[in-house]
């Protein structure tokens, strides 16, 4: 797809912070790691590929504000655009040697995701997205959820809360709810990518709570870009606020989103 001049920046950008990613990641044993939290790690590769993203979108669009997961937010000069940016979605799987972690980058205009870029260094796939422009995989492959409508066929996808979080309780209730009607449900450790792969048709459905606009902000709009249903798990809140989400294909989602509702 021919995307616009802001998405080819984001693109770029995306490409240039996973090159650093992934020579860093042949070198993973080597990499100073400090502790941000309870499970919650942060590597000399994850501030890297940050400054690499701030520098690439800051250079093409100065006025615009940045929030970012390593750097915190900046107001811009642009007070109704700002870059949403993950440097490293999957950071634990990134310095435990598992190839399953992205750059994910997002455009917010006026409080709404105008473009998404969720790039997987490891596997070279670029899922991106514009509104109105659908969804979209490396150069030319249209994105596009699946078309299953029976529980059973279906896999999902979430995140399981790590280090005593106070949600564990609520996900392992999803689970006993969901796991006995569907044909599998997975975790593989980034909640960006997880949103990808259902925009992809690779899952039928994904759900988590406590998520960060970082993580989702990409995501969301790739979803709906490729014919996906997106909500908060609460219906009154935004997602990018307060990363609590379900989404799927549209067949599917009233009745997936009923058992995560709990309803």
């Amino acid at each position: 797809m021919q995307g616009s001049a802001n998405l080819n920046i984001m693109i770029k950008a995306a490409r240039k912070a996973g090159r650093s990613l992934v020579k860093d990641f042949r070198e993973v044993e080597n990499l100073q790691v400090s502790m941000k939290g309870a499970g919650d790690f942060v590597s000399k590769a994850d501030l890297q590929a940050e400054e690499i993203l701030k520098e690439e979108l800051r250079n093409a669009r100065p006025t615009y504000g940045w929030l970012g997961e390593e750097g915190g937010g900046e107001d811009g000069e642009d007070p109704t655009r700002r870059w949403i940016v993950d440097p490293l979605d999957g950071t634990t799987n990134f310095l435990h040697g598992l190839p399953h972690w992205a750059v994910s980058i997002a455009l917010e205009h006026k409080g709404k995701i105008v473009a998404g870029v969720v790039y997987d260094p490891a596997k070279d796939e670029m899922f991106y997205a514009e509104k109105g422009e659908g969804a979209w995989l490396n150069d030319s492959q249209r994105l596009r959820v699946s078309g299953r409508r029976k529980m059973i066929e279906c896999i999902f996808a979430t995140g399981l809360p790590f280090g005593g979080r106070a949600d564990l309780p609520e996900t392992l209730q999803d689970l006993a709810r969901l796991m006995p009607g569907c044909a599998g449900v997975r975790r593989w450790g980034s909640a960006a990518l997880d949103m990808a792969y259902v925009a992809a048709g690779r899952y039928d459905g994904f759900w988590e709570r406590r998520l960060n606009a970082w993580d989702v902000a990409a995501g969301l709009l790739i979803v709906q870009e490729a014919g996906g249903m997106i909500e908060a798990i609460n219906p009154d809140e935004r997602i990018v606020e307060r990363g609590n989400v379900v989404c799927s294909n549209e067949a599917m989602f009233d009745s997936f989103a009923k058992i995560i509702r709990n309803q």
